[in-house]
Parts: structure tokens; sequence; C-alpha cells
């Protein structure tokens, strides 16, 4: 990896060299110091080539069928309209030991074969929103290759996954039909934020429940405010499996950014998108440097201690951290 200049990073990816791309957002995804400063060199370098993409968020619970909706989307957008697409697909990190999976290649293998598609999947770690951590900065790298339309899978629904929402201009939420609302807590929160919601798995004795389900979801969202951008959310099925009504989800994708290009949103968003980029960079900056300060860890142990002594409370003790941080 250190052998690579940055300059030649950016010549190969810039030739959409899929290899040297999937090596370049590696070395972004390093935590190492020196692999650091050359990604960041090399991000500046891609940011002139960057944001010609259309940028779609795709969430859902496990089991709805993400991947497989994913590769018949890609697949149609590849083979039918000549798109060059990228997915980033983020797998779920074990808690305990801190690994994942990341078998999304081998969930799409048919698109993962396709030359006018590049599939990344990257370990969730820690990071909550339902994304990498490094998500947003491998969005940029696929777009100086010139993909035009990015997929970003997450990991499924839940409280705190919503950051993509920041980050894509059009947000998707899956759903299946028939298998009761497991949702029930987070719902309004997830609906409200849904440019359209696709009941997937609408074929054999399911699409009787999917088109009821379709017609409940619309009445559902009538109950939602208006969005800013001007656009109603819509509601349809399709079945990813059988590859029956994926177009039509496509058409509704293309009439919302027509609409929102139109109207002056999209471009609005885009700068909401780099103000919000900016304060989670500096946020992981700082939560990185604090704690890989060589004094801070000392710091940290002590009071881990003193909490385990119970002699300090967590509250006192994380006062005393940072005070002796902004002490150094």
């Amino acid at each position: 990896m250190q052998k690579i200049t940055v300059s030649t990073f950016l010549e190969q990816i810039l030739q959409s060299n899929i290899s040297y791309l999937s090596r370049a957002i590696t070395l972004i995804e390093s935590t190492n110091n020196s692999d650091q400063t050359k990604a960041l060199e090399l991000l500046q370098l891609c940011l002139p080539h960057a944001n010609n993409s259309l940028r779609i968020g795709i969430t859902g619970v496990p089991g709805v069928g993400k991947s497989t909706f994913i590769e018949a989307l890609g697949t149609y957008l590849t083979q039918q309209l000549n798109k060059k697409v990228a997915v980033l697909a983020v797998d779920p990190s074990s808690s305990i030991h801190k690994g994942s999976i990341l078998g999304d290649k081998t969930r799409m293998e048919n698109l993962s074969k396709n030359k006018n598609a590049f599939i990344r999947p990257s370990p969730a770690g820690n990071s909550l929103g339902g994304i990498a951590k490094k998500t947003k900065e491998a969005i940029i790298l696929c777009e100086a290759a010139g993909f035009e339309i990015i997929l970003i899978e997450t990991v499924g629904v839940g409280q705190s996954e919503t950051l993509v929402h920041n980050m894509v201009d059009f947000f998707l939420l899956l759903k299946i039909a028939g298998t009761g609302d497991a949702l029930q807590g987070i719902k309004r929160g997830i609906m409200e934020m849904a440019d359209a919601i696709v009941i997937n798995k609408a074929d054999g004795n399911n699409i009787e429940n999917s088109n009821f389900a379709k017609t409940e979801f619309k009445k559902s969202l009538h109950l939602y405010p208006a969005k800013n951008n001007n656009w109603i959310p819509e509601v349809t099925t399709c079945s990813a499996l059988n590859n029956t009504g994926i177009e039509n989800t496509w058409k509704i994708i293309e009439a919302f950014f027509m609409l929102t290009k139109n109207n002056g949103f999209f471009e609005k968003n885009r700068i909401t998108q780099n103000k919000n980029w900016l304060l989670q960079s500096v946020n992981q900056q700082l939560q990185d440097h604090f704690y890989n300060h060589k004094k801070v860890k000392i710091e940290l142990e002590k009071q881990l201690k003193n909490m385990e002594a119970q002699q300090i409370t967590p509250f006192e003790a994380s006062k005393k951290l940072i005070d002796f941080y902004l002490g150094l």
C-alpha cells in the first residue's frame, strides 16, 4: 500500500481502475497515521472530479431482501441503461468479536461480475447510522472513478441508523408484507425520511398482502408533514427475486431527481450534506485524537480503576478526563 504514490492512485482512479479504487478505499479506512495523510491528500485531489453522481440510500430490516433488490436494480441500470453503478454495502460488525462477514459480493454474485459495477462491502465497526466509518469518503472516490449512481446499503433499520439520510439524495425504504410490523417504535422517524417505500417480495402468495400493504402505507404517508423539496413520497411493490417492479421503481427515482433538480432542492441538499460532513468529521477527529493520545489512555485507565473502587462517579470521571485532555 505504502509503495503506491498518491499521484498513481489518482491517475488510476480517474481511469476507473477497479483494483486501485478498492485499494484507495482500503487506504482511507486505514487507521495508520501515514495512510491517513495520504488518504486526505488523495481525497482533496479527487474532489474536483466528484459530485457528479446520484446517491441513493437503501435501508430496511434484515431479511427484507436489500442485497437481492440492489442486485436487481444494479443489473437493470448497468445492462438496460448502460449506467456505471457503485454499491457501498455495509455489513454489521460483531459487538463481541468485532468481525464482519463482508458477504455482499457473494449475495450479489451476478452484479459483481458486471464490468460497469463496483461492489465494496465494508464493516460497520462501531459506527452508528447504519454506515461504515468512511462511507462518505468512499462516495467521493467512486464518483471520481466515474460511477454515475452510488447505491448505499445500510445494515438495517434501527434507532440510530438514519445518518445515511444525510449523505444521499434519495432515501429508499424497503419493506415486506405479511410479517407484522417490527418497527413500531421507530416507524415514524424512518418513514418521514423515506422518499419512496418499496414493498419487496411481492410474488407468489404474497402479492395480495403486498398490494394491501401498499394501500396502507400510502394512507400512512398522508399523515406526515409535506417535505421541503415538494416531493410526495411514493409507494410501490416489486419482486427483486423475479425481477418485477424494478423498472417502475427506477422511474420513481428518476421523477424525484427531475423535480428536485428543477426546483433547486438537489443542490441545496448537497450543500447541507457538506456542512454535516464537516461537523461529523470534526467530531470523529476529536474522538480519535482523544482516545489515541498516550497520556489520555493512562488517565483513562486511572479513572476506570477509581470507578471500579467506587471512588468516583462516571460523570465526575468523564469531566476529569475532559479537563485533563484540554489541559494537555
